[in-house]
């Protein structure tokens, strides 16, 4: 997969396009896929092809992670410097709206349908709310494992009482550059790499070295401390009940069983809860990363609701 560059606001995305496999150049449609925390384009490595049979289909690195630039993180309170950004789902959504608009659809009419993995998701979610604010909705927003962000402080009332009396002290400390740093290096190393997949992938489907190495890569360029830094501070931001009350367009949902971060319980309330959700689909023995751990379940149903996405585009 060829790598390509897109500038936005000063900054250099990463991202890969994959065209019809059908041979056809211009389909108008389009698919986005959207990774999750500390992963990249590249963690689409078994999908891409497989969706692409009759439309374009992308993955981006969100700003701060993959190969996409990774400039310094400003919190609350903290004053503007040269090139710094506040990291958010706000700032990684508008950066997928800019991308459709510019990148994907140019001056011609394409339908977007969205994939998102973990944060990846919330990122989706937030982004088809913008987009529906522009006239501009993309046909379907597909969660796989969303992040269900339990450490936010909306869902501190959830939390246990020795949590909520030590989360003061737990947000004072992530906001230190060296703390940040120091814990960073811990989880930036390949044993670290490979014990959290351990966790992640349950099965143990596809954990290669060539995935320890896209994971790991990313983590010792310049900057991927500060990104890491923003995104462990991100206790007051979106969570995707808010989003999905907010969505009109159809949701659908996929959900590893035995994700180890991800409560099953968690989707199957947000399923009962709003209206745009459709379906959600469980599958047993898997994870976190359903889509790397064993494609050969997931594709077949992307598919079949990339389908059921474009039928209901054309419907409306």
């Amino acid at each position: 997969m060829d790598e390509l560059i897109w500038s936005w606001k000063g900054h250099q995305i990463s991202y890969t396009k994959i065209l019809p496999q059908d041979g056809s150049t211009a389909s108008g449609r389009a698919v986005l896929c959207v990774h999750g925390f500390g992963a990249s384009k590249g963690h689409w490595r078994h999908n891409l092809h497989a969706l692409a049979k009759d439309q374009c289909v992308y993955a981006i690195d969100l700003l701060g992670f993959g190969r996409s630039s990774k400039p310094a993180s400003r919190l609350d309170n903290e004053p503007e410097t040269a090139g710094s950004v506040r990291y958010g789902f706000d700032l990684w959504a508008k950066q997928l709206v800019d991308f459709y608009s510019e990148v994907i659809r140019g001056d011609q009419p394409v339908t977007l349908q969205l994939i998102g993995n973990s944060i990846g998701g919330v990122v989706a979610l937030n982004a088809a709310r913008l987009l529906s604010e522009r006239g501009q909705a993309p046909a379907q927003v597909v969660l796989i494992d969303c992040a269900e962000r339990e450490l936010d402080l909306k869902r501190l009332p959830e939390q246990p009482f020795i949590a909520q009396l030590s989360r003061p002290l737990v947000m004072a400390l992530v906001r230190q550059r060296w703390i940040v740093a120091n814990l960073f290096r811990f989880f930036a190393r390949a044993g670290a790499v490979r014990a959290v997949l351990k966790q992640a992938y349950p099965s143990g489907g596809n954990v290669d070295e060539e995935l320890v190495q896209l994971l790991l890569k990313p983590s010792q360029e310049p900057g991927a401390t500060e990104s890491f830094r923003g995104f462990v501070n991100l206790f007051d931001d979106w969570l995707a009940p808010q989003l999905l009350e907010q969505l009109a367009i159809p949701v659908r949902m996929l959900w590893g069983e035995a994700d180890p971060w991800e409560p099953l319980e968690e989707a199957r309330r947000w399923k009962n809860a709003f209206r745009c959700v459709q379906e959600l689909e469980v599958l047993p023995g898997l994870g976190h990363c359903p889509h790397d751990e064993a494609p050969e379940q997931v594709n077949p149903i992307l598919e079949r609701w990339l389908q059921l996405g474009w039928e209901g585009a054309h419907r409306a």
